[in-house]
């Protein structure tokens, strides 16, 4: 005795060559959603190139740099880089060293209210997003801090952990 596969009433009114490719398409399209929603949690970062001294200032920075920053493990990007360095804190803090001079210093922001923490000033500017973009300024290179709303308690708390690092390694 053979059972008959039993067909929902939705599928039975359809036309045979629709109900033998429904179970694929839904497959193909859940793949999709998935695989997308998987990259979209690594945004690429771009990598700065620093020539002469700003690279070797970067380097020792990048080899002073904590393995942990307020309770979030350092998961570098892929391949690594000794300028740019990644804090996992969902959303994530990144940090690159040896940055171009922003633009926004030379025009009407130049004199924004730039806080100094242990004598490293940071020019800071508010994201569309509601995180925030540090840079160093009066430095021998320029060091970029970005926290994403959310990643911090106070969006300044990565760039004040990070100051006496800067100030040992990039000279002002």
């Amino acid at each position: 005795m053979t059972r008959e596969p039993r067909v929902p009433k939705a599928l039975a009114a359809l036309p045979a060559p629709v109900r033998w490719l429904a179970l694929p398409v839904a497959l193909t399209c859940t793949v999709i959603v998935l695989v997308g929603a998987w990259g979209s949690d690594d945004p690429r970062i771009e990598v700065p190139h620093p020539s002469g001294r700003a690279a070797e200032y970067c380097r020792a920075l990048a080899a002073a740099l904590p393995q942990d920053l307020l309770g979030h493990a350092r998961k570098d990007p892929s391949p690594a880089s000794p300028y740019v360095a990644v804090w996992d804190s969902s959303p994530r803090t990144v940090m690159r060293c040896g940055v171009d001079r922003p633009e926004q210093l030379d025009g009407e922001h130049a004199t924004d209210l730039s806080p100094t923490v242990d004598d490293v000033t940071w020019w800071s500017q508010k994201l569309d997003d509601g995180g925030y973009r540090f840079v160093t300024t009066m430095r021998a290179a320029y060091v970029e801090v970005t926290v994403p709303a959310g990643a911090a308690r106070n969006p300044l708390d990565p760039a004040t952990v990070l100051s006496p690092l800067v100030k040992a390694n990039v000279p002002g």
